[in-house]
């Protein structure tokens, strides 16, 4: 107890970034039944250091708020099943790849956010557990020895407070999307061509083409992604191992929390929530995660450069409507949707490859000099992956100006591969 029953009791987060808020519950400026409420739920029995049931509800009220979200009726659902099976009919003569999916749905936005959720825990939760621990290890030892079980519920909050960023860009991301491959990464079930016929309505408003082309051009993309996906099984492997490794590089700028937890009013939780919002815990960017970055941002590209390729070979002298589409799809991949940009500043990841068009140069000049059977031959493993250096010279990858001896490799493992032979084989989770 204190020596003068007038002191204030001593406050174990002083001097840290959660001393403000942690002393405005002696002082009273806090609504306790009120915060209560809330906390009961934000701390709730969960697995992982993201409270993703949380963040479901919060990207479901996100999404409501927006405005109505009807399910899909029977002749969207036949619009989407016709659609797909012209699109791998299509495919069939512009990749040597087999079709991926076998079966197509159409879904609401609100199902969008129940189908993907599963994936997008597994994403975030290697960066949300280094977040956490980061904030843990940027108090000091004092104030984790003087905390004792408040520190423990300091890291579960973190872990809300994570969830509920999640959830607000997610019910946002709902909103923009138009199939379950639209962002490149395999979201949605596999071998499942799912739709967003309202996000597809919404990406043709004012292009001027027809419903059905638009529709169609958005299935013929997501029927190649599934095939890539599917032929190719270490891509979700190496995707999610450079988000992992970006995780584990994760750092907290202590300094800029502390600056942004002075100037909050702790009895207004609005004001919280727009720091939060604002990217109050957003984890300070360390060259680990920029190398990291990097090979994500190059595997995306190589991704949607080939989707790019393959879907122009697909349609053309088929479907005029099908160039002035990709334009627009290009635009809208370059530009970002808010969500986008709010979940790019939550987890600093960016989903916008930077360069698609020479990716998409690399793949058709490989099929120009070698065939299709070539360009799609080197998805078989992850060594005949081009680089990300190789985006700044697409045709000297295609045209084998490499060094002597990784060019000679590179034609041998293509050739068996090319001749139906393996050769020796390595883990496919690795890179």
């Amino acid at each position: 107890m204190p020596d003068d029953e007038n002191d204030e009791p001593q406050n174990p987060f002083a001097g840290t970034p959660m001393e403000q808020i942690f002393g405005a519950f002696s002082s009273g400026q806090i609504d306790m039944n009120q915060i209560m409420g809330q906390m009961q739920k934000m701390f709730a029995p969960h697995e992982g250091s993201v409270n993703f049931e949380l963040a479901k509800d919060v990207a479901r009220q996100t999404l409501a708020a927006a405005g109505p979200d009807p399910s899909p009726n029977s002749a969207q659902q036949g619009a989407v099943d016709d659609a797909t099976r012209l699109a791998e009919l299509w495919l069939d003569g512009a990749t040597s790849i087999p079709a991926g999916a076998t079966t197509s749905t159409a879904w609401s936005r609100a199902e969008w956010i129940e189908a993907t959720a599963g994936t997008w825990q597994k994403l975030v939760e290697p960066i949300a557990a280094h977040v956490v621990k980061a904030m843990g290890d940027a108090l000091p030892e004092e104030a984790k020895a003087m905390a004792g079980p408040l520190f423990g519920m300091l890291s579960q909050a973190g872990g809300a407070m994570f969830g509920q960023q999640v959830g607000q860009a997610l019910g946002g991301l709902a909103g923009e999307v138009v199939s379950s491959t639209d962002i490149g990464l395999p979201l949605g079930p596999e071998r499942t061509v799912a739709v967003l016929p309202a996000g597809v309505a919404a990406f043709g408003e004012g292009l001027e083409h027809p419903a059905s082309d638009v529709l169609l051009y958005v299935v013929l993309r997501e029927c190649a992604h599934h095939r890539l996906f599917h032929h190719s099984p270490w891509l979700r492997s190496a995707l999610v191992g450079a988000i992992e490794e970006y995780g584990r590089g994760t750092r907290i700028d202590v300094s800029a929390i502390e600056s942004q937890m002075r100037g909050l009013d702790p009895s207004r939780p609005e004001d919280i929530q727009e720091a939060l919002n604002g990217g109050l815990f957003e984890p300070e960017r360390t060259a680990e995660q920029q190398k990291a970055l990097d090979r994500l941002e190059a595997l995306l590209a190589f991704i949607e450069g080939w989707v790019d390729e393959v879907v122009s070979e697909a349609t053309k002298d088929r479907m005029p409507a099908a160039t002035p589409l990709a334009e627009a799809m290009r635009r809208r991949r370059a530009t970002g949707g808010p969500a986008e940009q709010t979940f790019a500043a939550l987890v600093g990841l960016e989903l916008r490859p930077r360069k698609l068009r020479e990716a998409t140069t690399l793949w058709a000049a490989l099929r120009d000099r070698q065939g299709p059977d070539a360009r799609d031959a080197v998805w078989s493993h992850p060594d005949l992956m081009p680089s990300a250096a190789d985006l700044d010279d697409p045709l000297g990858f295609a045209q084998g100006e490499r060094n002597a001896q990784s060019d000679a490799d590179f034609d041998t493992a293509l050739g068996q591969l090319l001749d139906g032979d393996q050769g020796p084989t390595t883990d496919q989770g690795d890179e």
